[in-house]
Parts: structure tokens; sequence; C-alpha cells
């Protein structure tokens, strides 16, 4: 009877230590937000980390195919636009489809940060994966290679007429400036000065 209440502080404990923990995690992982080209350098890195593994093994293709899969899930998503006009009318914002229509921004349906934390996560799992034999399983690897690349290609012909039966473009260069009325109020101060 004095053995089970201790099991109780125990598993107390280290729920707490999982909540303080997963906290500590989020924290890191909202200051990191802002800085998406570091983000996308250390996925980078990870992906190179993870092919050189897959190259040095000679194995795991199968794996590596579910990993390409899941990928081209995830950019499917991030080249969708989050209210497709196709599926569902809605009252909320669309996309325009007449060159009179309002400008209404691009909203992806996955946006970036989840897009890179998603496929980071992935390729962190798959990496895992590799050290493990149970997850070998012996492919003709180039069948599966060629049958990604049809699959990409279908489903990128698929995204883009879309994209131009719809008028979108899910890409942004950065903040567009705009010339405004340059205020009189500038020339007319400096004209009071006295000298």
């Amino acid at each position: 009877m004095e053995g089970t209440g201790g099991g109780d502080g125990a598993s107390a404990a280290t729920l707490d230590q999982w909540r303080q923990f997963s906290r500590l995690f989020q924290f890191y992982l909202d200051k990191t937000t802002p800085h998406a080209v570091y983000r996308w350098i250390g996925t980078a890195a990870l992906v190179f980390l993870y092919a050189l593994r897959v190259y040095y093994v000679q194995g795991f293709y199968i794996v590596s195919y579910g990993l390409g899969i899941y990928i081209l899930n995830l950019l499917i998503g991030f080249l969708s636009p989050l209210v497709d006009p196709e599926l569902e009318p809605s009252d909320g914002p669309l996309l325009p489809t007449k060159g009179s229509d309002e400008f209404k921004p691009f909203i992806r349906r996955l946006p970036e940060f989840k897009f890179w934390y998603a496929i980071t996560k992935a390729f962190i799992v798959s990496f895992l994966m590799t050290f493990f034999s149970m997850f070998d399983v012996p492919v003709f690897w180039p069948i599966l290679l060629c049958y990604w690349f049809v699959l990409f290609a279908l489903t990128m012909k698929r995204q883009i007429m879309h994209m131009i039966k719809y008028r979108y473009v899910p890409f942004n260069i950065g903040k567009q400036k705009y010339s405004g009325k340059k205020s009189s109020a500038g020339s007319s101060s400096s004209g009071s000065r006295a000298d």
C-alpha cells in the first residue's frame, strides 16, 4: 500500500517535467519563426545528412520513397490556397478571377512555418528509421524513383493548371511598396524657417 502513493508522485513529477520541456521547446521554436533562411539552412543540412546516411548504408529506399510522398503532399498544401474556389464557394476571402476584382492576398492552406516544421520532423523521423533494420525493405529503387517522378510531374501539372485557371501565384517577393501622394507639409515647413 505504501508503494502505490509513491508511484503517483513520480508520475506527476514526470508529467511536470514533460510540460516544462514542452514549454521550453515551444519557446525556442517560436524564437525561430522570423529567421526563415536559417531554419531552411538547418533543414538543408539535415537533408544532406539523411542523403549521406542512405547512400552510405545503401538501403532504406522504401523509407525515402515514403518521405518523398509525404513531402509531395506537404508541397501541395503549401502551394494551394486556403479556400479552394473549385471546391467550396464561400463568403470569405476568395482569389480574384478578373482584373477588376479587388486584390486579395494569397493565404496558403499550409503556412511556410508549418511546412518547414513538418518537413524537418519528417527528415528527423526518417533519419532515425535508418538505424533500425526492420525498415530496410529490399526493393528495386529505380522503379520507386521513376514512379515518384511520374507522381510529381502529374501532381505539379494539376496544381499549375489550377493556378492558371484561378490566376494566382503562391509566391511573393517581399512587401510591395506603393508610391502614395507626397505631403506638402514638408515643403511648407522648410520655407518658414529663418536663416
